[in-house]
């Protein structure tokens, strides 16, 4: 709510992507050159879980919030790392309680946040919340946070809140580094880890300053479940690569795998992406009814370990030919990730080119991993590494030196 890959996808008839990972010495700089974020222990790496709003929108109940923990479970999801459950907008009452506070929606959840905490919790998960830094959420159903920070805060961590999505409506015209920094420091005051997001558009570029606030930073306005505006949002997040590391994330929204407004390949392009941009992998679809495709996406462990990799550092685009994208970083262990991407609406040969992803000498040889087919490259790749893009498709590779 609120206002590239170098990916060596699979050949398979339905990938559209490709991720290359090679040697990291040249391309870019570690976390231990890098000051650590905003100090509250969390986000080493960027979170993985799911949001309500992409596909629920304000349809939100405390059913749908216990389901959903169901099925991240029973799916194998939680297992791979997707442990938030994140309730968005329309969760509470539009006014507060005779004492001030945020009560939960009385038709909706009934049984109360803490209580769903407690719920979420017993699953093995964390439940996060959404609040605003205006005097009224988004939609206007709920009550914002502006001049309650401390109260809400508190309200927060007494339910067992794990992470705070926090909007920027309704702001009263008091600028965000003032409204943000207010909610960041009620919230160390609790003495509870919580996972603190930025939801702040890009509006005033709160990767310039969102470091010593929040654990990541909208980067971009609102995504939707589309070709161009899931491009849009990567491009205006590409932006501020250099902000990302380890403590402190770039968020260009959540994801829209498995919603339906995009094709396979499409979205296999969205995943990648988002993987070596090192940006929260927050699931927006129905988890209880997700589809096979979508799982091969969203479940693909060579790809979450891209993005969860612990050097931290966000892949960037070394290339724009036209409509095709070469995006490319380090990774632990010496390695370099490498995305094909193909906006074009007919295939492509791409080439990446050893001097632009940072592998040294030019000549050194190195295995591609193809990390969407699973499987090595036969033949070991010298000074650049050629492949065939399909339309609106992608490849990802991992490059790994060879000694």
């Amino acid at each position: 709510m609120g206002r590239r890959c170098v990916l060596f996808c699979s050949f398979l008839f339905y990938s559209s992507c490709i991720v290359i990972v090679a040697s990291s010495r040249h391309l870019g700089n570690g976390p231990s050159s890098r000051k650590m974020l905003l100090d509250n222990g969390l986000a080493l790496t960027p979170p993985m879980g799911w949001n309500s709003w992409n596909h629920f929108h304000c349809q939100i109940n405390e059913k749908v919030v216990r389901e959903t923990a169901d099925a991240l479970v029973s799916t194998g999801l939680a297992q791979l790392g997707y442990v938030y459950v994140n309730i968005d907008d329309c969760w509470g009452e539009s006014k507060r309680d005779y004492q001030g506070n945020l009560v939960a929606n009385k038709t909706t959840f009934p049984s109360g946040i803490q209580a769903l905490a407690d719920y979420v919790h017993s699953k093995g998960l964390k439940l996060g919340i959404y609040a605003d830094a205006g005097l009224r959420t988004c939609t206007g159903k709920v009550a914002g946070s502006l001049g309650h920070e401390e109260q809400d805060a508190n309200t927060f961590a007494s339910w067992g809140i794990d992470y705070l999505k926090y909007d920027n409506c309704y702001n009263n015209d008091v600028k965000p580094t003032v409204r943000y920094k207010a909610m960041s420091s009620a919230l160390k005051k609790t003495g509870r880890p919580i996972f603190f997001s930025l939801c702040e558009w890009g509006d005033m570029r709160p990767a310039l300053w969102g470091a010593d606030v929040g654990n990541s930073w909208r980067t971009t306005d609102d995504i939707s479940d589309s070709w161009e505006k899931m491009l849009k949002a990567a491009d205006m997040n590409e932006v501020f690569a250099e902000y990302a590391k380890p403590g402190g994330w770039n968020d260009p929204d959540m994801l829209e795998v498995g919603n339906g407004g995009m094709k396979y390949n499409e979205y296999v392009v969205h995943f990648s992406i988002w993987a070596v941009s090192k940006a929260p992998l927050l699931l927006g679809c129905d988890i209880r009814s997700v589809t096979n495709e979508t799982m091969q996406i969203i479940s693909n462990k060579e790809v979450i370990a891209i993005n969860q990799d612990s050097l931290g550092v966000q892949a960037r685009k070394v290339r724009m030919e036209g409509e095709r994208d070469i995006w490319a970083g380090p990774l632990s262990g010496d390695r370099v990730v490498v995305l094909f991407v193909n906006r074009k609406p007919w295939i492509s040969s791409m080439t990446a080119h050893w001097d632009d992803i940072g592998i040294n000498p030019a000549g050194a040889p190195v295995e591609a991993r193809d990390v969407w087919e699973h499987r090595t490259l036969p033949t070991p790749f010298q000074e650049k590494l050629t492949t065939e893009v399909d339309p609106h498709a992608c490849k990802l590779y991992v490059l790994t030196p060879i000694s």
